[in-house]
């Protein structure tokens, strides 16, 4: 059974009413014949892609305080070491996962922990893989601790299409790997700062699953 996130009921229940309105209107009302069914086509075309963007597929955690888990399904494009300005003010090594449209667009913990530091951050909407995306596109700094890694950094950031972010994380909060975190309305991006030495199990170009597959480990 498909399931859907909670963030997108409400997108999903309005669609739907226009999507059926639209059919309605050019069975009704246009009496040429192509146009009509092209139109109907077009509706629930579009109402497909707007339940794609909200799936919520359940995964399954292996629980495992040295692993660091993908947050999001996507692309690996950034595998470097960088200098993080925000809360770490040193050099840390960025993993970074691009969401296209298709992408599952949950985002979840990528370890178990305290949520040490939750900040939203308003900005600009540049395409996601533009080199000023982090710094000034809007987004969220989220930090993670726990007592066998330390604390890692991840970062939701919007691009040209998402326009809000969902964040889920509270200063003090414990959490548990692989569970829901928030959402990116209509996708984009998620860095994720590890200290160095970490040993990283990806490589640019890969495919990664959010919630199951293993990005990193102590």
């Amino acid at each position: 059974m498909i399931r859907f996130h909670k963030e997108g009921y409400k997108i999903i229940l309005v669609t739907f009413i226009f999507c059926i309105a639209v059919i309605l209107l050019a069975e009704k009302f246009l009496d040429i014949i192509w146009l009509s069914k092209t139109i109907q086509v077009l509706a629930v075309a579009f109402l497909i892609i707007v339940l794609q963007f909200f799936r919520n597929p359940k995964r399954l955690t292996s629980l495992n305080d040295n692993t660091i888990i993908a947050p999001v399904d996507g692309k690996v494009v950034v595998i470097e070491e960088v200098e993080e300005p925000e809360y770490f003010k040193d050099k840390r090594i960025q993993v970074s996962i691009f969401m296209s449209p298709i992408n599952v667009h949950v985002t979840r913990y990528a370890m178990s922990g305290i949520v040490k530091y939750s900040k939203y951050h308003p900005g600009k909407y540049l395409v996601a893989w533009h080199p000023k995306a982090s710094t000034e596109n809007e987004r969220t700094t989220v930090v993670l601790k726990n007592e066998t890694i330390g604390e890692i950094l991840y970062r939701q950031i919007a691009g040209a299409l998402a326009k809000r972010i969902v964040n889920y994380a509270k200063e003090g909060d414990k959490v548990t790997q692989g569970t829901d975190a928030g959402f990116i309305k209509f996708g984009s991006r998620v860095d994720v700062y590890l200290p160095l030495g970490t040993k990283i199990n990806v490589n640019l170009g890969d495919k990664v699953k959010g919630g199951v597959q293993v990005i990193a480990e102590k």
